[in-house]
């Protein structure tokens, strides 16, 4: 059985970080493009993508487990965003904004895996 992981709320949100790093990365010193740049636009897109590839497993156990990942992504992204702060890199208000949302995030991938665990609820839910 497949699930549409599109209409999951917290892959949605996750997208939208994304595009928010792919964005505030636009602003980041030149000498960063093939270190932190490319590591945080990596670690962004890991987030929903392994949101979507956890959604196409059989069980939710699986499913949780890739949500897992992604947690673990997010807290990766964070760490980077730090760095750039500690440094002054970029725009103070973009990186305010990817922090806020990356913590946001962040309650959404745990909210959920916390409830499928709990319920064993659908996939689409």
């Amino acid at each position: 059985m497949r699930h549409n992981f599109k209409n999951l709320k917290v892959w949605q949100k996750a997208m939208d970080l994304t595009d928010l790093v792919f964005d505030y990365g636009k602003d980041l010193p030149v000498n960063e493009r093939y270190n932190l740049i490319d590591q945080i636009n990596r670690c962004s897109c890991s987030i929903p993508s392994n949101i979507a590839e956890g959604s196409g497993k059989t069980t939710s156990k699986h499913f949780t487990e890739f949500l897992s990942i992604s947690i673990s992504s997010s807290y990766e992204l964070e760490t980077q965003l730090l760095i750039c702060e500690r440094r002054n890199y970029g725009s103070v208000n973009k990186l305010r904004e990817c922090m806020e949302l990356v913590a946001e995030v962040q309650r959404m991938i745990f909210s959920f895996r916390e409830h499928i665990l709990k319920t064993g609820a659908s996939l689409d839910s």
